[in-house]
C-alpha cells in the first residue's frame, strides 16, 4: 500500500475548524468497551447476549396505492421482513446473503440509522426506542462498505477524529491529541496520516482510517458492512487480520456483512444466513460450512470457487430471487429450491433447531429430517428460476 502524502498539515489545520471543545462533564458515564489504559467497562449483563433483535422489519413505500393496486403489487418494500436475531457479547458473528437480501438495510437498522417499521431491538436488555440515546449510539458503530464517501474530503484525518471526540466529549480536550494518534497507531497506520486528506490514501488506508473514526466512540459492537469488497484482492487480507485483531485485542463484538463465504470461515465464530430479508439458517461457522441444512444455504456453499474440479451434480443456486414487492407465499425459497413441495407453497416455515443442537436453526420444511428427492421447481412465480448464474459467491 502506497504511503499518504506528506506535508498536508499546512493545507488541513483542522484544528481552528472544529468546533471548540469542553472538559468532560462529570454527569457522562465512562464509555463501554474502553480500550486505554486504567479504564474498564461500565454497565451491562455480561451473562447475556448483547444485542437481540425480535421479529425486526423495515419497510419502503415504493409507490402510490393506485399504482400498487394497477400491478397487483405491495406499496411498500419489505427489506427486512420478521428477522430475529440474537448476537453474543465477544463473537463475530457473519450475515451473508446475495445482493438485495437485506442485509445493509438490517445493519443500519441495528446502529439506529434505519427506522424501523417493526419489531424491537435490545441492547444489553434494554429496549432501544425510535430516538436513541446519545451513549446507546456510542456504544454501536458501523464501518461502511465505501470508505471514501463516508469519510468527509474536506477535513484531514486529524479533522475527523478530533471533531468526533470534541462532540461525543471520549477524552477530556487535552488528551485529544495524544488519543488521536493511538487510534491511528491501533489500526495501522503512522502519524503521518494525521494530516493528509482521505483523498491521499490508497482504498485500503482509507478502510483504516473509516475503522479509527468507529472506535474512537469506543463501540461493544462494531458493524462492518462488508469491509473489503471495494478493495484489491491483495489488500483484503490486511483489512481482515486488522479486524481480526481488533477483535481480539479489544473485546469487540463484531457484526460481518459479506458475500465471500471463504473469508466468513476465517473470521467468524458463527454464520447467519439471509435471504429475501429473513434469516434462513444460522450455525456456528464449522457447523454450518460441514452440515448446511437449508438448500439455499448449499447452493452458495457450491458457489465458492475451488482450485480443484467439481461435480456436475454439485448443488447450485439457481434463477433470480423474487420481487420482494410480489413475495411468494409458502416458503420465499420454494421458487428456487430443487426440493420443493407443496407445503413450501402452504406453509411458511419458522426458524426451528435442530434435534440435539440448539445453535443451529434453519427455516426449512425438511431441514432435519428425511429429504424429499429432487423436483422441478414450480409455481405462479415458476419464470424467475430460469437457469442462471449461483450469486452469493463474490
Amino acid at each position: 500500500m502506497s504511503e499518504p502524502v506528506k506535508g498536508a498539515g499546512e493545507a488541513g489545520g483542522a484544528e481552528r475548524d472544529l468546533p471548540p471543545g469542553a472538559a468532560v462533564p462529570s454527569d457522562v458515564p465512562v464509555p463501554l468497551a474502553d480500550f486505554v489504559p486504567d479504564m474498564g467497562v461500565a454497565g451491562g449483563d455480561a451473562r447475556g447476549p448483547l444485542l437481540t433483535a425480535a421479529n425486526l422489519s423495515v419497510g419502503f413505500a415504493v409507490m402510490s396505492p393506485l399504482a400498487a393496486r394497477i400491478r397487483h403489487e405491495e406499496r411498500v418494500l419489505r427489506a427486512v421482513d420478521g428477522v430475529d436475531l440474537t448476537i453474543e457479547r465477544g463473537e463475530a458473528l457473519a450475515l451473508v446473503g446475495e445482493s438485495g437480501s437485506g442485509k445493509s438495510t438490517l445493519a443500519r437498522a441495528l446502529t439506529g440509522l434505519e427506522p424501523l417499521t417493526a419489531g424491537e431491538i435490545k441492547l444489553d436488555g434494554k429496549v432501544l426506542g425510535k430516538r436513541r440515546a446519545r451513549g446507546d449510539m456510542r456504544r454501536v458503530q458501523m464501518v461502511f462498505q465505501d470508505p471514501y464517501s463516508s469519510l468527509n474530503p474536506r477535513l484531514t484525518v486529524q479533522g475527523i477524529l478530533h471533531e468526533l471526540l470534541h462532540v461525543h466529549h471520549v477524552v477530556p480536550r487535552s488528551e485529544v491529541e495524544s488519543f488521536s494518534k493511538e487510534l491511528i497507531g491501533l489500526v495501522g497506520l503512522t502519524e503521518d496520516a494525521l494530516t493528509a486528506y482521505p483523498r491521499q490514501f490508497s482504498g485500503g488506508q482509507r478502510q483504516r482510517v473509516a475503522i479509527a473514526r468507529a472506535l474512537a466512540l469506543r463501540p461493544e459492537l462494531l458493524v462492518a458492512d462488508e469491509p473489503v469488497s471495494a478493495l484489491d484482492v491483495s489488500v483484503q487480507a490486511t483489512i481482515l487480520n486488522l479486524l481480526q485483531d481488533l477483535q481480539s485485542t479489544l473485546g469487540l463484538t463484531l457484526l460481518l456483512i459479506s458475500h465471500n463465504l471463504a473469508v466468513v470461515r476465517h473470521l467468524c465464530d458463527r454464520v447467519a444466513v439471509m435471504y429475501l430479508g429473513r434469516i434462513i439458517e444460522v450455525a456456528p461457522t464449522e457447523e454450518l460450512y460441514a452440515n448446511p441444512a437449508h438448500p439455499y444455504t448449499r447452493g452458495l456453499l457450491a458457489a465458492i470457487p475451488r482450485m480443484t474440479p467439481m461435480s456436475e451434480f454439485a448443488p447450485a443456486v439457481i434463477g433470480d430471487p423474487p420481487s420482494p414487492l410480489n413475495i411468494p407465499s409458502g416458503c420465499r425459497f420454494r421458487t428456487r429450491c430443487p426440493i420443493a413441495q407443496d407445503i413450501c407453497a402452504r406453509e411458511d416455515p419458522a426458524l426451528t433447531a435442530a434435534p440435539g443442537r440448539a445453535s443451529h436453526q434453519a427455516a426449512c420444511h425438511f431441514a432435519f429430517g428425511p429429504e424429499p428427492p429432487p423436483a422441478a421447481v414450480a409455481g405462479p412465480d415458476a419464470e424467475s428460476a430460469a437457469p442462471a448464474p449461483a450469486a452469493g459467491s463474490s
